[in-house]
């Protein structure tokens, strides 16, 4: 079974200095039937004016995965870290038992744009920890790149649960396959471009939920950016 969820239908959000689209349930914005999704409760897409950003403010309990699409993002947090996340890196925090964090555009002059990705940990109380990888585009080109995993195989991040994390990038014409075990659900999302996945069209922002499936075949109709997300 696969069931869209349309770009224009997500939350949305405009402070001015953050335009945000939400495709689960999220600060202000509920939808009963669109709080998470297996252990995927946060996807976010997320867009600061330059030179301005989120104070400091804490999480706990929770998988932060940070996937940027354009631009940089300063990052500081009460661990220590003081680092810049810049496009094609991805940025994982573990909240744990309690971290204090802030991100702000790392540019005066350009915006940033990226996926906010909060996944639910296999149990609480963990001590907080910080990674922060770059993945080639290279790697991204028509396969799998794996991103962030529980064991972190080939160079993932590792996060606390049962979950896989892959993107891919896809020229016009191009197609990509996935195996799906049939205890296990999938959600694609269309970061930017337009694919084709079944008889079912994905334009940018779309997500889809796919249940009770053995595989997956996605067709781009435009060159594409994709994030899939192997589920419990």
């Amino acid at each position: 079974m696969l069931i869209l969820r349309p770009a224009g239908e997500r939350g949305n959000s405009d402070l001015g200095w953050l335009k945000s689209h939400f495709s689960f349930s999220f600060a202000d914005y509920f939808d009963s039937e669109h709080i998470q999704f297996s252990s995927l409760r946060v996807l976010n897409e997320d867009r600061i004016a330059p030179a301005t950003g989120f104070p400091a403010h804490s999480h706990s309990d929770m998988e932060i995965v940070t996937y940027i699409m354009q631009g940089a993002i300063k990052h500081r947090d009460s661990m220590g870290n003081s680092f810049v996340i810049r496009g094609g890196e991805v940025q994982r925090m573990s909240a744990g038992t309690g971290i204090t964090h802030s991100e702000f555009n790392a540019s005066d002059t350009e915006p940033a744009h990226f996926v906010q990705i909060w996944i639910l940990p296999n149990q609480r109380g963990l001590e907080p920890s910080y990674e922060q990888k770059y993945f080639d585009t290279a790697h991204k080109r028509q396969r799998w790149c794996l991103i962030a995993s529980p064991d972190g195989h080939d160079g993932s991040c590792i996060i606390h649960q049962d979950t896989l994390i892959q993107c891919s990038i896809l020229l016009p014409g191009e197609t990509i396959s996935y195996s799906i075990n049939l205890k296990r659900r999938c959600y694609i999302q269309v970061l930017r471009g337009e694919v084709q996945v079944s008889d079912q069209r994905v334009s940018v922002g779309d997500g889809l939920r796919l249940e009770g499936e053995t595989g997956v075949t996605i067709v781009a109709h435009q060159e594409s950016e994709i994030l899939l997300f192997d589920l419990p």
